[in-house]
């Protein structure tokens, strides 16, 4: 008798402190496939560590944020930049008492479905899926967590909670929200996600923002006195500078960009507390029946934030390096993907039978998909290897 007890005290245990309308495992909506509560883990712990060893997580490692990868060592990539982004939404969960745990395996999934070389790999693989249904990275990565992933007997995919797959799935249309069951029905009925999902999802902006000024300017691609046109940066650099005096550039940029981070993080908490105690949810479905979100910055803050990614915009993704990168991306998605579905025998077997059954059930599409998802799965560098073998002639096998 002792074993039940022991595990109520546990999964009770990793509930105590929470907000009431914050997620929890007794307010889940469950998994597609029903399994046996865990013993030693609350759910969404269970569904965090599933993330963590999964393929698609390991191949983050490899695929590019903003620089490719063997561009340089010390640049972000898609797996330090979610880990970045589960750091800053864990603490803004612990301080607003949310579930850190379901905010953690939000945050480490969002980008699974991402191509190789970041979103010029997405609008290039979305172009020539157009004629059937387009690449979207969101839906991507719920189809990762929910079909592709091969780990378990009983199911296909992770089999993740509601909650983690309505967090994975930020954006959708209504036609593609039609095709999803449950995890479609807010986009339809225009509700809202939990304050969970939420968070992530601005931690994820306040991550790449901060973190592309401090990878652009290592590149050489932006400086410092540019900038200084940008008033998120230019307050706290001249803070920095009028308290340390002597920092060289290196822990003066640090320094700086630690504090624009801290300084969104607070903005962020103290205008959304004031919201949900505005808003009286009461319950996880209270804040689904919001009708917007809940979690914001106030509109200084997201002003400031519009100002910076207009400026990452235009002085950074626009910058010639960047877009050279991008054409090479381009030319070798496009390729890959035109070679692949003129010829799908030039696929790995495994994958080429995949392909020929799915074409045979779904007719054309159902071949694209296939094909989309062998690319959406390549690291750069494996990408990089495919067009090679392909289309160099040096390459014979």
């Amino acid at each position: 008798m002792s074993a039940p007890k022991e595990e109520f005290l546990i999964q009770a245990s990793s509930t105590q402190g929470l907000a009431p309308y914050a997620a929890s495992d007794a307010s889940s909506h469950g998994r597609r496939h029903k399994e046996e509560a865990p013993s030693r883990r609350s759910e969404y712990q269970r569904d965090r560590d599933r993330i963590i060893h999964c393929s698609a997580f390991r191949r983050l490692e490899y695929k590019t944020q903003v620089f490719v990868n063997h561009e340089g060592d010390m640049f972000r990539t898609r797996l330090t930049h979610s880990i970045e982004v589960a750091q800053i939404a864990r603490t803004i969960a612990r301080i607003m008492s949310l579930n850190e745990d379901l905010t953690e395996t939000i945050s480490l999934a969002h980008d699974l479905g991402q191509t190789p070389f970041g979103h010029a790999g997405q609008d290039v693989l979305n172009e020539c899926m157009r004629e059937y249904s387009g690449f979207e990275h969101n839906l991507q990565s719920l189809r990762v967590v929910d079909e592709l992933e091969e780990r378990y007997a009983a199911f296909r995919g992770l089999n993740l909670t509601f909650e983690s797959r309505e967090g994975i799935l930020k954006h959708c249309s209504v036609k593609n929200a039609q095709t999803l069951g449950d995890v479609g029905e807010r986009f339809i009925k225009k509700q809202q996600p939990s304050l969970e999902a939420q968070l992530t999802n601005l931690a994820d902006t306040i991550a790449y923002n901060n973190h592309d000024v401090d990878d652009g300017l290592r590149a050489g691609l932006i400086t410092i006195e540019m900038l200084l046109d940008v008033k998120l940066f230019r307050d706290q650099y001249e803070n920095v500078k009028k308290e340390w005096k002597d920092l060289n550039d290196r822990r003066l940029i640090y320094e700086t960009i630690r504090r624009m981070i801290n300084h969104q993080v607070l903005d962020l908490v103290d205008v959304s507390q004031k919201n949900i105690n505005g808003a009286n949810p009461g319950s996880i479905e209270g804040i689904r029946k919001q009708s917007k979100p809940l979690i914001q910055f106030s509109e200084n803050m997201g002003a400031q934030v519009q100002d910076l990614k207009r400026f990452l915009r235009k002085e950074l993704y626009q910058h010639y390096r960047v877009l050279r990168m991008t054409a090479k991306a381009e030319r070798i998605i496009k390729s890959l993907f035109d070679a692949f579905i003129n010829d799908p025998r030039l696929l790995p077997r495994e994958h080429a039978e995949i392909c020929n059954t799915a074409e045979k059930e779904l007719g054309p599409a159902g071949k694209a998909r296939i094909i989309a998802d062998y690319i959406a799965g390549m690291t750069d560098r494996y990408a990089i290897a495919e067009y090679e073998k392909l289309f160099e002639p040096t390459h014979l096998t």
